[in-house]
């Protein structure tokens, strides 16, 4: 049975810049789901532009939406069909469903599924909530050395695994990355993980910059939009004493993207995480002769096992990313602190012993 009469407050976006907290009814869940007593909640910089824009793309919100799709929670009550989980574990929520069927999700790339169910893409309801029902097999229990606010940056880790296995980053790989915000650094700390010999990260930011190298990166350069990519191409070489054979953009701009093209070694690969313009120019005859691979890099599939692996043996510290902490009750101001683009990571506490759990 789920818990009867106890408090479920809520995060609701109901349009532009009208986030309300709210009480609403307890879920059940379903006989293949849990129902989750919510540990900890990342703001994402996609829940700050629902806020402030009401859409991303295609994805408007029309409707009352509860937010928050980075989290971590512990077993209330299992569906009858559940034998993964039991009441009383930690979890890390992996936000998306898919349908399971179709051909995308057959071939393992389940984050391509046209049915996914995204947390706190609309129309689909976040997480951002006392209590939670997720589908069970879409869980994944922590170990006793992990933590709720661990948990929850494992969604933003995996983005960053993910981009990472794309861009094939292993032993001895040199590695560009174009943009130093927040997927800028899980990239960064993947990489490392992962086995790469150097890392530079580019931004405009100077202040990024300098959480990058706290963060472990080799080398960084402070960019500047009106430079030729060619020079800070040659830059990048100089510094990094070779050609990146692996570039990631993080940031999404174009500058950036066409600086990934120009400074990356022939016949490497660039991957591309960041979402800017809907188009931009790339110098696609010089990725012709170069031999570039271009990937896109969207989500993840099959890379929570892998980033709770690097958080769990320490090869990942992604606590350093949390610069806020707030109560589910003080939701209001932690968007505002997050609006301002000064934190890395604004984590609310849902469960008010999550930080030590």
């Amino acid at each position: 049975m789920a818990p009867v009469g106890q408090d479920n407050l809520t995060a609701v976006l109901y349009k532009i810049n009208d986030l309300r907290l709210e009480q609403r009814p307890i879920p059940i869940p379903k006989d293949d789901e849990v129902l989750l007593e919510m540990g900890c909640v990342g703001i994402c910089g996609s829940d700050v532009h629902y806020l402030v824009n009401g859409r991303i793309g295609e994805f408007i919100v029309n409707e009352p939406m509860i937010c928050g799709h980075e989290a971590s929670g512990i077993v209330a009550e299992v569906g009858k069909n559940v034998k993964n989980l039991k009441r009383g574990d930690k979890v890390a929520i992996e936000p998306g469903v898919p349908c399971r069927r179709c051909e995308f999700c057959k071939e393992g790339n389940y984050h391509l599924c046209r049915d996914i169910i995204f947390c706190a893409t609309p129309p689909v309801h976040g997480n951002l909530t006392r209590y939670y029902t997720h589908a069970a097999d879409f869980c994944y229990k922590l170990p006793e050395n992990v933590s709720l606010e661990e948990g929850a940056l494992l969604e933003p880790l995996s983005v960053g695994v993910h981009a990472c296995r794309k861009a094939g980053v292993t032993l001895g790989s040199n590695v560009l990355i174009t943009g130093a915000g927040t997927i800028g650094l899980v990239t960064l700390l993947a990489a490392k993980a992962l086995g790469a010999s150097k890392v530079l990260l580019t931004d405009i930011n100077e202040k990024r910059l300098k959480t990058a190298k706290e963060f472990g990166a080799d080398f960084t350069l402070l960019v500047n939009n009106s430079d030729k990519p060619t020079q800070q191409a040659k830059t990048i070489r100089e510094m990094l004493g070779a050609y990146p054979d692996r570039t990631i953009d993080c940031s999404g701009f174009e500058s950036s993207v066409q600086l990934a093209v120009e400074a990356t070694k022939p016949g490497g690969v660039v991957v591309l995480v960041g979402m800017g313009s809907p188009e931009v120019k790339v110098p696609t005859f010089q990725a012709l002769v170069k031999e570039l691979h271009i990937r896109g890099s969207f989500r993840y599939a099959n890379d929570y096992p892998i980033a709770l692996a690097l958080v769990a043996s320490k090869k990942a510290d992604v606590k350093k990313l949390i610069t806020h902490r707030y109560k589910i009750e003080e939701t209001l101001q932690a968007f505002e602190t997050a609006k301002t683009g000064e934190a890395i990571k604004v984590m609310i506490h849902v469960h008010k012993n999550a930080k030590n759990m």
